[in-house]
């Protein structure tokens, strides 16, 4: 990994000089999504709902309540899918949702595994085989949960639902500490998690696993490392590879972290090069999705607001709203 001086990253020269605009603003926003019409889907999950922007710059209310959705994306069938978590207040549905929404069928996907609830499903992404992977982390209150091992110990998972409908935890402790954002390629061989624990010595590693045929990851290595600072949140990647992290702090929140990752979106190689920083003047940056016509356009959800922006290469995602 190259040596890495995060305030000293340039600006990416494929970013328009315009720079980054406010979408629109509300209380804490996340798991932005974008529609084949345009429609950017994103979680306020303070106010225990989703919310869409519509192509004309209209804001809405998509669904309320939410059950504390956090992470959402779409499958190549263009189904809205949701981690419902349970942070942020009561009414979290611990849960992975599915919503079609050309006939607002909203289905449970799972709930529970071994019997036991999740923690908190708080990102998801789907491999080009149709596959799901979700991290079920828990940054509230820890103390309620049920989803732990024979010693007692609460499991921190990645789990993976299979087409057929069945649920495999794929990573857990001591592999990783704390699961938070997660993005797999469209070939199916390379999966990359954040793994961002808010305790003292804690990870904020971007891992990658290469898959097997099966979707079972092996060959864990570091793609970068934000330690000490805040570490990644939400993560997508674009058609050549590179990673774009959402990461960094303004304002100090404990010992576990300093201020050395300034807020903003990371863009990293798929081998750990450093190709520079969009910067995201808000607390907290949470999450970012790619849409637009041409699929250039970064939507990123930070604080109250959801900012847009311009990058040279479209997204690698599932289900693709624009002609390649």
């Amino acid at each position: 990994m190259m040596e890495r001086n995060y305030h000293d990253l340039p600006l990416p020269s494929d970013v328009e000089s315009a720079g980054v605009s406010a979408a629109t603003s509300l209380v804490f926003t996340e798991g932005p999504a974008v529609g084949a019409d345009g429609t950017v889907y994103f979680s306020d999950i303070a106010n225990n709902r989703i919310m869409r922007l519509g192509p004309d710059g209209v804001c809405d209310v998509f669904r309320e309540p939410s059950g504390r959705t956090n992470g959402q994306t779409f499958d190549q069938q263009g189904r809205l899918y949701h981690c419902e978590g349970g942070e942020f207040g009561t009414g979290g549905g611990r849960r992975v949702t599915r919503t079609n929404l050309e006939t607002g069928q909203n289905e449970v996907l799972t709930d529970r595994y071994d019997g036991l609830r999740f923690n908190s499903p708080n990102d998801l992404c789907i491999d080009g085989k149709g596959r799901v992977y979700f991290t079920d982390p828990m940054y509230d209150d820890r103390s309620r949960l049920e989803m732990k091992d024979a010693e007692g110990n609460i499991v921190d998972g990645v789990y993976r639902i299979d087409l057929d409908g069945s649920v495999t935890r794929i990573l857990q402790q001591p592999q990783i500490d704390r699961p938070n954002g997660i993005a797999v390629t469209q070939d199916s061989k390379t999966l990359y998690l954040v793994d961002s624990c808010p305790v003292p010595g804690g990870n904020r590693k971007i891992w990658a696993f290469d898959l097997d045929a099966s979707g079972d990851p092996g060959n864990q290595r570091v793609v970068v490392d934000f330690a000490p600072g805040r570490g990644g949140d939400g993560m997508r990647l674009d058609v050549e590879g590179n990673l774009y992290i959402a990461a960094g702090l303004m304002v100090a929140r404990g010992p576990h972290e300093t201020l050395d990752v300034p807020t903003g979106v990371y863009i990293v190689s798929p081998d750990g090069e450093w190709q520079g920083r969009i910067p995201i003047h808000e607390d907290l940056i949470t999450n970012l999705a790619f849409g637009g016509p041409d699929g250039k356009t970064l939507y990123v959800t930070a604080g109250k607001t959801l900012f847009q922006t311009r990058v040279a290469v479209p997204g690698q995602v599932a289900f693709p709203t624009w002609s390649k």
